[in-house]
């Protein structure tokens, strides 16, 4: 079998376009400057083209990409303490102060003040998994203080249960709601940020869910 050159080969593969023979120029043919004839300008193309190399590989500095790119991907349902840092973050979780400032700017990073509930994340939950992560974060609340993160969250799944609850949903909601009390009562002051995200959540599992027992007393 005769052998092919390698840019013959690919050529028969791909082509030309415009298939253009090497173009005859005058001896004052400076590629540098600008083509002053149809054929000067072929030739500068046909120059560029054959100083470009056949592959190329691209320089990428990997101190640039680190906590830039974020990967959404969501624990299993059964990683209790995976979702627990999914939902509210390495640094919550580590219960650590936040680490000395620097002149970096990596953009939000997730992994360490958790992901948001977006409606991405929680249209992907079927119920199992809304109430074993609902679980999961009244088991932190239980021993926690109550922070943006948890209540957003919490409302969040609490937005996903369906009706009629799964016997393990109806007491965990329970549960909840008993603790949101809990924390109220500590409160000093009625401006605390917490009040209302509170109350929000005990008058989901009294009023929504049927739970009228656990409701505030209008009086």
């Amino acid at each position: 079998m005769a052998w092919v050159p390698m840019e013959s080969a690919v050529e028969e593969l791909m082509p030309r376009l415009l298939p253009v023979e090497p173009c005859d120029v005058t001896e004052g043919f400076d590629p540098s400057e600008l083509p002053r004839t149809p054929q000067e300008y072929l030739r500068r193309v046909q120059i560029e083209a054959a100083l470009c190399p056949d592959v190329v590989v691209a320089q990428i500095d990997p101190k640039k990409l680190k906590r830039r790119q974020t990967v959404n991907v969501s624990p299993k349902s059964e990683d209790e303490e995976g979702w627990k840092k999914f939902c509210l973050g390495e640094r919550l979780c580590a219960e650590g102060a936040p680490g000395p400032a620097t002149n970096e700017n990596p953009g939000i990073d997730y992994v360490q003040i958790g992901f948001p509930p977006l409606l991405s994340i929680v249209s992907r939950m079927n119920q199992a998994t809304v109430t074993s992560v609902l679980e999961y974060l009244s088991n932190w609340f239980g021993e926690r203080d109550f922070t943006p993160e948890l209540g957003r969250w919490l409302y969040a799944l609490l937005a996903c249960l369906e009706k009629p609850l799964l016997p393990e949903a109806h007491s965990l909601i329970r549960q909840l709601a008993r603790r949101c009390s809990e924390v109220r009562l500590l409160v000093d002051s009625k401006d605390d940020e917490r009040v209302p995200a509170l109350n929000l959540l005990i008058c989901l599992v009294s009023r929504y869910f049927d739970q009228r027992d656990l409701a505030d007393d209008p009086s």
